[in-house]
């Protein structure tokens, strides 16, 4: 089987976040496979990269991947798990075929990305496939940037998380440590500043939205409470120091 599969970070939005090494390979690969969260959507990952690779002379595959919560340990929802299958079967189609495939997904394709999920599909079915991960710069990382605050320093401790947990778990990872990144804040945005104000946290958290993105937008401390409902892409980054 000559083709490689590759999943590649494309950064927060910004197409010069781009890294040489993840433009390089898009330019070599003949196959663009590309996400999307809604049926008649466009691809965000395809729109940061086409500004700095030409898409001409591509196969670009759109493919739709339901944007559902996803519990690791437990049977994904069926409709989850079928675009994956879906997924996996179209690329090994053009692996087969010698095509190398290329994967382009938001961030870091460590953090949160599809990407991984379509990797284990496909391992499960080929465990010898030619499987490479190109890692990007993350929204976590550019979120940072944004506000203009390191994530951590010295011996300070950093926790990652989803917004989605229930409060009390929420509330007791909150307290073990120094900085707190809440990922997928948007549906569940009054509830968390509602802890965070129980917790006298609300000045040390700063909200951005669309991190290098057309349109981000930075809120902080008490200004949080009268913002409008917040974007998709949102992070809230709780500093206590």
């Amino acid at each position: 089987m000559a083709g490689r599969f590759f999943v590649i970070g494309v950064g927060p939005g910004d197409p010069e976040l781009v890294t040489m090494k993840a433009a390089r390979i898009l330019r070599e690969s003949p196959v663009w496979f590309v996400p999307r969260g809604h049926q008649d959507g466009e691809s965000t990952a395809l729109a940061i990269v086409e500004p700095v690779v030409d898409s001409g002379g591509k196969e670009v595959m759109n493919h739709y991947f339901p944007m559902k919560r996803i519990h690791r340990g437990e049977t994904p929802d069926p409709e989850v798990a079928e675009a994956w299958r879906q997924a996996a079967e179209a690329i090994l189609v053009r692996i087969r075929q010698g095509d190398d495939v290329a994967f382009p997904t938001l961030g870091d394709p460590a953090i949160y990305s599809t990407g991984f999920y379509v990797c284990e599909t496909l391992l499960a079915q080929v465990p010898d496939l030619h499987v490479e991960i190109i890692p990007g710069v993350s929204a976590i990382g550019a979120s940072a940037a944004a506000a203009g605050q390191p994530l951590c320093l010295g011996n300070e401790r950093l926790v990652v998380i989803p917004a989605t947990f229930e409060n009390g778990r929420l509330q007791g990872i909150i307290e073990q440590f120094d900085t707190i990144v809440l990922m997928k804040v948007h549906r569940v945005m009054d509830r968390v500043l509602a802890l965070l104000g129980e917790m006298d946290l609300l000045e040390h958290a700063v909200l951005v939205e669309r991190s290098s993105q057309s349109g981000q937008r930075i809120t902080k401390g008490r200004h949080l409470l009268s913002a409008p409902e917040p974007h998709y892409f949102s992070t809230i980054i709780v500093r206590k120091s």
